[in-house]
């Protein structure tokens, strides 16, 4: 990857989206650290620190990393990019449930857009939705400098509104890194987001060492627990970069046909099926579900001892019983999503019109049932993989207690993939320029 980022810096225009998307960087990182107006920022650092949101892995701790901290400052871009995966997520399963929609996306140039259009005024209500919910947190506890009267009206409608404008400019912002700069715009501001966390992460490997050191009689274990993680840190990257380029190819045979006096077809091709086809999607939709339960939390706090107190402990992210849940919600939002994205009559369909057969197996409806075989096997390793990724790192803290070193499999995964596809894009960009062997 270096050295492709190396041979890009070469080539002049290359070198000026790279140099742009390092700009708008350089300015989603000012704006993490801006807080918003009328705050108590001594009340929010103890209100963080209270609830773990820095070394947590609670609901808050989740988005406080995608938002590469600025969620616990209550900055600018506290809401981070969490609004626009929303938005598209919720697009993206319309489009298949409402007929008009599946039309318009099927339109082309001119659909897609029409989609984009909606998707970025969801994108802001969900946005103005978070702020308001983030800011009604912030109140409740105590943050504001202003409790009633005309000044805490205006202040709750500046607070939410900047919450909303931070939204809608890092939509703006990945907009622009699409259009002019290098990669998916929004994976990149994501990957810049979780990359910023990694100094605090290094910093807090550094003080466990540093208790081992002080006191190895108790905190002993750290001598091997650290530079474990390390090496099992390493190997999960290993790993995800394995499976992201991980395929089932379904061999695909084109019949010869003749058209006047040429002949077509009689190639041999394959039907390339990725072993993690939802990506992290369907991580991020157990997540969001099982936060549900802990949101609440955070605005209702019930009675020691009552029913809905042991409810909300069950569901603690450091829990058994959110661990199996979250295993099994993995596994069912992958096969959703692949149901979802993949349609095995359509492409039985779209092989029998251009003479394509499986090897073996019938045109029609055999065709399709084995590549629905083919789907629910690769979906099954895939949805596995996820499942693992996203639980070790939480696993492995509870049970040597370096608790506040749990980085998701979410981030992980996300971190790889978008290395790996802004590095692809970056190789496809210079072949594209490399004129000399076309011409030799």
């Amino acid at each position: 990857m270096f050295r492709t980022i190396r041979d890009a810096w070469n080539i002049p225009d290359l070198r000026k989206k790279l140099l742009f998307t390092l700009l708008i960087i350089i300015v989603f990182r000012i704006g993490s650290v801006i807080p918003v107006p009328f705050l108590d920022m001594a009340a929010l650092n103890d209100l963080m620190t209270r609830n773990g949101v820095e070394s947590g892995n609670s609901i808050l701790a989740y988005l406080n990393t995608l938002s590469g901290g600025a969620f616990s400052n209550a900055t600018l871009f506290a809401m981070g990019v969490t609004p626009y995966i929303n938005s598209s997520i919720i697009m993206q399963l319309l489009t298949v449930a409402i007929p008009p929609l599946e039309r318009m996306a099927k339109e082309g140039e001119s659909g897609r857009k029409k989609i984009a259009t909606i998707t970025r005024y969801v994108t802001v209500g969900l946005g103005l939705i978070q702020g308001f919910a983030y800011f009604w947190y912030l109140k409740g506890s105590g943050v504001t400098t202003f409790k009633t009267g005309f000044d805490a009206v205006f202040a709750a409608i500046v607070i939410i509104l900047t919450f909303t404008a931070g939204t809608a400019l890092m939509m703006w912002m990945g907009e622009q890194i699409n259009q002019y700069g290098i990669g998916n715009g929004i994976s990149i501001l994501l990957f810049a987001g979780i990359v910023a966390r990694m100094p605090w992460t290094i910093n807090v490997l550094g003080q466990y060492w540093n208790l081992a050191v002080q006191n190895s009689s108790v905190n002993g274990s750290f001598f091997v627990t650290v530079p474990l993680w390390v090496i099992i840190f390493l190997g999960i990257v290993w790993v995800i970069t394995f499976m992201q380029d991980s395929e089932r190819k379904i061999p695909i045979q084109y019949a010869k046909r003749v058209v006047g006096r040429k002949m077509y077809g009689g190639q041999s091709s394959h039907l390339p099926i990725k072993v993690a086809l939802g990506g992290v999607l369907p991580i991020i939709f157990a997540s969001s579900i099982l936060s549900i339960p802990s949101t609440i939390n955070l605005f209702w706090t019930p009675a020691a001892g009552s029913f809905m107190d042991g409810f909300f402990k069950a569901f603690r992210s450091d829990g058994w019983l959110y661990a199996v849940l979250y295993f099994v919600l993995i596994i069912m939002f992958a096969y959703f999503y692949t149901t979802i994205q993949y349609n095995p009559v359509e492409m039985a369909n779209n092989l029998k019109q251009n003479n394509g057969t499986i090897p073996g197996i019938r045109p029609g409806a055999p065709t399709t049932e084995f590549i629905k075989k083919i789907l629910s096997r690769i979906t099954l390793i895939g949805a596995m993989f996820l499942a693992l990724i996203a639980l070790f790192p939480i696993v492995y803290g509870d049970v040597t207690g370096l608790t506040s070193l749990q980085m998701g499999g979410t981030s992980v995964i996300i971190l790889v993939g978008v290395a790996l596809e802004t590095s692809k894009q970056m190789e496809s960009q210079m072949m594209m320029r490399h004129y000399k062997g076309f011409l030799d």
